[in-house]
């Protein structure tokens, strides 16, 4: 027998169901009109943006082509050095983020201390405080190619990382890494052999989160690089431009769905892990 408040409970989860149904319809609208105008002419884009194509609008795939070849710029250049930045990018933060995360949990120093702090502070600067110094950095470090730009993104995204990092490793039951060290496991052994694996979800939730801020930037790489050699595909889109800053907008609507279409696939099979990543070093330490 259903109680009032078991009742009450169950009328607003239906509420909420609803509600959050609408929301999630209303933040995939933008998605929605970018794929139907990737199909759409120019002209009919401009005129009507929020129509569906017809017999007249239809184009096919005819601006995936011309956005995939427009210009001196090749695409599939973008989309390589994207690639190879988003990877190596997201690989040095969460080798680099998690061995620190354990290393300020389980020395408990001023250092430590202070380190951990600095990190958290650099969440809360905002971007444009430090991109002019930033980029005349990158530029005196020869930080401005993208086999050298992951190193700035490792700084840029330490903070978020090591906070969450450290708040799975607190709940880690220290006995294991006590039990490794009598069997004869250095600090390196230990952590990659024993502590490494138990961080699982949270690498993989810290992963797809860093991957998606990597793969979407753009101010930064159009800051550091030097966009006559090196584009990245957001600022490959800002280059889909004719003569007199004429903008093809059916070919810029296909290039931005090539670009969302692989981190929408990657959040769609890996979101319960961003969930469980989150919740477990939420609740630990």
């Amino acid at each position: 027998m259903k109680t009032r408040k078991t009742e009450q409970y169950s009328n607003l989860s239906k509420v909420m169901t609803v509600f959050f149904a609408l929301l999630s319809i209303a933040w995939l609208i933008p998605i929605f009109e970018v794929l139907i105008n990737s199909f759409k002419e120019n002209a009919f884009v401009n005129l009507n943006p929020f129509a569906l194509p017809n017999s007249e609008s239809f184009v096919g795939f005819a601006n995936y082509i011309k956005g995939m070849t427009f210009g001196n710029y090749p695409f599939l250049k973008s989309v390589f050095y994207s690639l190879f930045i988003t990877v190596a990018s997201v690989f040095l933060i969460l080798l680099f983020c998690s061995m620190s995360a354990w290393y300020i949990a389980r020395v408990n120093s001023l250092m430590s201390r202070t380190f951990y702090y600095l990190c958290l502070f650099s969440m809360i600067v905002p971007f444009q405080m430090v991109m002019f110094t930033l980029t005349f950095t990158a530029d005196n470090l020869k930080l401005n190619t993208p086999y050298t730009i992951p190193i700035v993104y490792l700084g840029f995204g330490a903070g978020l990382a090591i906070f969450m990092f450290l708040g799975f490793v607190k709940g880690l039951p220290l006995e294991i890494e006590e039990a490794a060290s009598i069997d004869g496991c250095g600090p390196l052994r230990t952590f990659f052999l024993v502590v490494l694996p138990m961080l699982k979800p949270t690498m993989i939730s810290v992963g797809i989160l860093e991957l998606m801020w990597v793969w979407n930037d753009y101010l930064l790489p159009y800051l550091v690089l030097d966009r006559t050699k090196y584009m990245t595909i957001p600022i490959h889109v800002q280059y889909l431009k004719g003569s007199y800053g004429s903008v093809d907008l059916g070919a810029t609507m296909a290039v931005i769905m090539l670009s969302i279409i692989p981190i929408i696939l990657v959040y769609m099979f890996c979101q319960k892990h961003i969930i469980k990543g989150v919740a477990a070093g939420a609740v630990k330490g």
